[in-house]
């Protein structure tokens, strides 16, 4: 797996993760496992060698109704396809 941030100097920073599909197949599980069981969680961490980045990702069920801060969106637009009004 492969983890970038990308400093979007606006204060705001983009996260991308590069997963094989050995790594998809078992993302995809540990989520499964998350929804049948909301008291567990996970990490996606790094092995903290080289000069620094994503050190750690937890992921939980959020049970709170409380607006969250990030949303899932759709697969990325094919190429040549126009970037919808107002976002996606």
């Amino acid at each position: 797996m492969v983890g970038e941030i990308e400093n979007w100097n606006n204060g705001w920073y983009g996260i991308s993760l590069g997963l094989t599909a050995k790594e998809i197949d078992r993302l995809i599980v540990l989520l499964n496992e998350l929804r049948n069981d909301p008291e567990q969680h996970f990490h996606i961490s790094a092995d903290c060698s080289g000069e620094g980045g994503i050190g750690d990702i937890e992921i939980y069920v959020d049970e709170y109704s409380a607006p969250g801060n990030l949303r899932v969106k759709g697969l990325a637009l094919e190429p040549g396809m126009d970037v919808p009004v107002g976002g996606a």
